[in-house]
């Protein structure tokens, strides 16, 4: 059974940075694309960023120049960087696949202060 531990999340301030990771164990990282979402309070869970198996990758428009993902298939560990927080910013961060296939974790919070 695939698990999905995510990790690095925190409170920082407006235009801070912080370093995301969603270890993947069960099976290997490398037969995968996926995905970060993140989910506010009162929201939707939504896509935020993307990266297929031949390192491709897609984000939300209100991330782009922002938030970089990227994947260590050796590590089995997706990464998000995330630059330049908002306020906006503010959610639990999960990673999946991007049909999200696979059992949630449990997510890491993000606060970002004003």
């Amino acid at each position: 059974q695939v698990q999905l531990v995510e990790s690095g999340g925190g409170l920082v301030q407006t235009g801070g940075s912080l370093r995301l990771s969603c270890v993947v164990s069960g099976r290997t990282l490398s037969g995968y694309h996926m995905a970060w979402f993140r989910q506010a309070p009162g929201k939707e869970r939504e896509f935020v960023a993307s990266i297929v198996l031949s390192g491709a990758t897609g984000y939300v428009d209100s991330v782009k120049g922002r938030f970089t993902i990227s994947r260590d298939n050796a590590k089995n560990t997706v990464y998000l960087q995330m630059n330049s927080l908002k306020p906006e910013d503010t959610a639990v961060y999960f990673c999946n696949t991007p049909s999200r296939t696979l059992s949630w974790g449990r997510g890491t919070q993000v606060t970002v202060s004003s």
